[in-house]
């Protein structure tokens, strides 16, 4: 029988905690509602998912994501057909056999977080830096032309 201290988190109100947040993002969407449909689910598993927060100013939008502990070289980027992908890895810390841990609650691994980028947001012009454990993703906008509204005959 191995006896080795290794410690599995397990907290049962995460879960109930994660679909409820599932759910807030898929009625509230990750941008505002005229900003297209949001947030894309996945239906790749993550091990964890960051917390974001979307502004917008007369320049345009700026994503920034909380991303603790993490190097610039663990992130990556990237705009893919209207779609902005944020993904990495949060790597765990080398096991000490001399700690012992009373509660763990940080989560690592794997995480991915994709959004559609409205109209208005110029994906060539994408730029995003990595300062003190934040993302920041700026997206430049532009204006978006609007089509007259045709009056048609209903025969």
């Amino acid at each position: 029988m191995n006896t080795s201290n290794k410690v599995i988190a397990w907290n049962p109100l995460r879960e109930i905690d994660e679909a409820q947040n599932r759910l807030s993002r898929f009625f509230l969407g990750g941008f505002p509602n005229r900003m297209g449909s949001g947030e894309i689910h996945s239906l790749a598993v993550a091990d964890w998912s960051p917390e974001v927060d979307i502004s917008e100013d007369d320049h345009g939008y700026l994503l920034k994501a909380d991303l603790p502990e993490m190097k610039k070289d663990d992130v990556k980027v990237t705009v893919e057909d209207g779609v902005l992908s944020v993904s990495g890895e949060r790597k765990t810390e080398k096991e000490d056999q001399k700690k012992k841990f009373h509660r763990i609650e940080r989560c690592y691994g794997t995480f991915r977080r994709s959004f559609t980028l409205p109209e208005d947001a110029d994906s060539t012009k994408v730029t995003a830096e990595f300062r003190d454990g934040v993302l920041k993703v700026h997206l430049p906008t532009t204006p978006v032309a609007r089509s007259k509204a045709t009056q048609v005959k209903v025969q």
